[in-house]
């Protein structure tokens, strides 16, 4: 066995400290970091040893002591200016470090503020602009106004610095959101795909899980798509994505997509490829998407509905001239509103508010069109003074409003699947009410009263009845058959209402229907674990593709006509900042970072 080398003695580590008769002696001062430093030459000694003191003075400063004789006034008073002068010295640095580094905390507080708004880099710079135009006005004092002025000119503010803050602080938050995602046990990923102003395909994903005090949601990442957008390529991206982040597609407990083929196909879609490689994962299609599709799906009034769409357009869009003249005959008559409102396919439910608003401008419009010289204005003044063409069109906005509740309720952040089935089963239940209250009061149909007391003839007909059965057959067919049991749901929502079974899990079942805490932490004790792994579980899994649908509109604002050439990865940080709900720690992000000030000053 070798000899092992004898370890060498270092005198850093023997706890020397500085002497103050080296400041009379040798001319020496401590510096902040405890170590001897020259007043004459500022050299730093690399410890606190005499000799290496002594030597640096004898050799370096050999006629100081001729000059400066030891014990002298002379001396003394050199000493003192010396130390005076390097004191000061100091204080102007670190100052100079400090007002660096605020300036640059300034810089990455504003780069997150526009970004959070979604404004263009650039705008950074009219800001600065705007901030010394108010102080120049608010301050009065000349002397401090030059000093404010200064400071705010040292901050770096150039679009091109801003686009440099927005990587820093997006990578920040990023970093943060897959740390906790690492802990997480349970992930929940909304997945879905839309196009940018230059027609590159955007794979949004957006997770829920549970974040050591509460549940959290946020946006994972924007994957730009080349090319095609089958199952295969949006499957391999997200796994190449998920490999490279250190993250666990076991962990993924339910997979929410729009139900487009190359998602919900059974055997090439995205969630057949995932559910390979992660086995209890669950699969559900966006029930918020198919709730919009349900009343496409009935037919039997789409003929009403095409001609009110048509009327809209006819006033609105068949020229300037026209439209100016209708919202002029509006402001004559004092009318409720002062224009109509244009729909738009892909948010199908805003048809109800267009209806709504034809219902309650009808007789405006109707004395328009018997004005209008068009050779199309005829028609619709005839469908306008048909009480049972009237009656459809009050009858569909009373629906459509109904439907758009629904579709209200199902949005937003934070539901989970059991909130979105909760609702979706109480509207199922609203539709039988719906179809009792149709044959009697009309009391969930308030427009369609409201024609019906005022014409003569109006009236409920079979059409409508038999709109609301289909409706309802459409809603039990689509929303009671997914992959998730409603019972497993119904015992994590509603715990104490539950029949527990055989299982093992029987036991601790029972010992949760005396246990109140649940309804104070949401999550069940530790002494249910169990109960507690199935409850994390489910109150993780999200309802819908909405937060992936509302992380598009904030794509849209970002990546505007005027920001072509943003790039894709500026586009994904930017939307990161704008979505996310977490902070960067900017104080910690500016004492890390290399701080300067402005170069235009």
């Amino acid at each position: 066995m070798p000899h092992s080398k004898e370890k060498r003695r270092k005198v850093d580590s023997e706890n020397r400290k500085f002497n103050n008769e080296w400041t009379d002696k040798y001319a020496h001062i401590q510096n902040a970091e405890g170590k001897p430093t020259c007043l004459v030459c500022l050299v730093i000694c690399s410890v606190n040893k005499e000799y290496n003191v002594q030597r640096h003075f004898k050799t370096t400063h050999t006629n100081f002591d001729n000059e400066y004789p030891p014990g002298s006034e002379a001396r003394q008073t050199k000493i003192k200016t010396l130390t005076q002068n390097y004191q000061r010295s100091c204080v102007v640095f670190t100052r100079t470090c400090t007002l660096q580094q605020k300036a640059t905390t300034a810089s990455l507080r504003i780069a997150w503020i526009l970004t959070k708004n979604k404004r263009p880099f650039t705008n950074s710079e009219t800001v600065k602009e705007c901030i010394q135009a108010a102080v120049e006005e608010v301050v009065t004092d000349e002397k401090v106004k030059e000093q404010v002025i200064s400071s705010i000119k040292s901050i770096p503010l150039s679009d091109t610095t801003a686009a440099r803050r927005v990587d820093v602080l997006a990578t920040d938050v990023f970093d943060t959101l897959l740390n906790q995602l690492r802990k997480a046990d349970f992930i929940s990923l909304a997945v879905d795909e839309s196009t940018d102003n230059l027609d590159v395909a955007q794979l949004c994903m957006f997770v829920r899980f549970f974040g050591g005090h509460c549940f959290k949601e946020d946006i994972l990442g924007l994957i730009p798509l080349e090319g095609k957008t089958t199952g295969e390529i949006l499957f391999q991206k997200i796994v190449d994505f998920f490999q490279e982040n250190g993250l666990d597609l076991e962990r993924i407990n339910l997979l929410v997509t729009d139900g487009a083929p190359s998602m919900a196909e059974k055997i090439k879609g995205l969630s057949a490829r995932l559910s390979a490689l992660a086995p209890k994962m669950k699969s559900l299609h966006c029930l918020i998407h198919q709730s919009v599709l349900c009343p496409q799906l009935s037919g039997e009034l789409k003929n009403t509905m095409d001609s009110v769409m048509a009327t809209i357009n006819f006033i609105r869009s068949t020229s300037s001239l026209q439209h100016r003249l209708f919202r002029k005959l509006l402001a004559d008559m004092s009318a409720e509103h002062v224009d109509l409102l244009l729909h738009n396919n892909v948010r199908w439910l805003s048809q109800g508010n267009s209806f709504m608003r034809v219902c309650e401008l009808r007789k405006e419009i109707i004395t328009f069109l018997r004005e209008c010289k068009h050779r199309k204005a005829e028609t619709f003044l005839t469908n306008m003074l048909d009480d049972e063409f009237v009656s459809e069109m009050c009858f569909l906005c009373d629906i459509l409003h109904h439907l758009n509740v629904l579709n209200l309720g199902l949005q937003g952040r934070d539901k989970t699947v059991t909130d979105v089935v909760e609702r979706l089963t109480a509207f199922q239940n609203k539709l039988d009410i719906f179809s009792s209250d149709l044959s009697s009061r009309l009391l969930h149909f308030p427009t369609l009263s409201g024609f019906i007391k005022s014409s003569q003839s109006g009236k409920v007909t079979k059409v409508m009845s038999d709109f609301l059965d289909h409706l309802k057959h459409n809603f039990a067919q689509r929303f009671n058959d997914f992959d998730i049991p409603k019972e497993l749901l119904h015992v994590v929502r509603y715990p104490f209402t539950s029949t527990p079974n055989t299982s093992p899990k029987a036991a601790e079942f029972l010992k949760l229907h005396g246990c109140t805490e649940l309804w104070t932490k949401h999550i069940v004790p530790e002494m249910f674990p169990n109960m507690k792994k199935l409850a994390m579980c489910v109150l993780t899994m999200l309802g819908s593709t909405y937060t992936c649908d509302s992380s598009f509109s904030h794509m849209n604002a970002i990546k505007t006509d005027h920001r072509i050439s943003l790039t894709n990865e500026h586009l994904h940080h930017c939307l990161w900042i704008a979505v996310t709900p977490y902070e960067p720690n900017i104080s910690h992000l500016a004492q890390s970072m290399k701080c300067h000030f402005s170069h235009l000053r």
